[in-house]
């Protein structure tokens, strides 16, 4: 299955389908330069999360996407409102897993610190993961939980380990969802390089949400980025 089945449009090349996208107000972006990433991350321990690109993902609420730019197949899974991994599990013909990346203290991006409210210097736990039907990866995400966050009942999502982050939110009865933001990630952007970092087969745009979820009231913001090899027809 191509790119364009599974995402929609894609571009000549990444400049030419940037320009489009910017110029057609699908996707914005906005440039940080190195000086100001290293003011913002001066711990390089603490930035390894953030890839030495100059493009971070301009978000959108999804009331203001411009549908023309996808499939309906993948509109689908990015404004589908229940369990992420339950949809998973369902379509995924064979064995579905959750392989852990990296978990660890360090940094947000600028634009998540922003949606999370969180101050410029402040730390929060992140935990990238990949999750994968028979060894293949369908879908990366991102989770940013704030130190403040991890107090009390929720001080367990440090202890997931291989297990879904999906399953402990929607099983929580106090779990309230913030608005759902959609986002094209092209090439330049920080996410599309720890998202499709070793994998065979990649496109000029690939698509994700985000949202920020609240636990007993507490924040956390979990980005959901849907890879090439996604099923999208089942």
């Amino acid at each position: 299955m191509t790119c364009q089945q599974v995402f929609g449009r894609q571009g000549e090349d990444n400049d030419g389908y940037r320009a489009r996208l910017l110029s057609s107000t699908a996707c914005l972006y906005f440039p940080i330069s190195c000086s100001a990433l290293s003011r913002h991350y001066l711990d390089p321990l603490l930035s390894r999360h953030v890839a030495k690109t100059k493009i971070e993902a301009r978000w959108r609420p999804y009331s203001r996407l411009n549908y023309k730019e996808m499939t309906p197949s993948i509109l689908s899974w990015l404004l589908d409102a229940s369990s992420l991994t339950q949809r998973l599990i369902a379509h995924c013909p064979g064995q579905f897993r959750v392989e852990v990346l990296d978990e660890s203290w360090a940094r947000p991006a600028p634009g998540e610190i922003r949606a999370l409210g969180m101050k410029p210097a402040a730390i929060a736990r992140i935990r990238q993961v990949r999750l994968l039907c028979n060894g293949v990866p369908w879908v990366f995400a991102r989770t940013v939980i704030p130190y403040k966050t991890l107090q009390g009942s929720v001080r367990r999502l440090k202890m997931l380990g291989n297990r879904s982050l999906g399953e402990v939110l929607f099983a929580d009865n106090s779990m309230l969802r913030g608005e759902l933001e959609i986002a094209g990630i092209t090439e330049g952007d920080y996410l599309y390089h720890t998202a499709t970092q070793g994998l065979t087969k990649k496109c000029p745009v690939i698509w994700g949400r985000r949202s920020v979820f609240y636990l007993s009231g507490k924040p956390l913001l979990v980005n959901e980025i849907f890879l090439p090899d996604l099923a999208v027809e089942k």
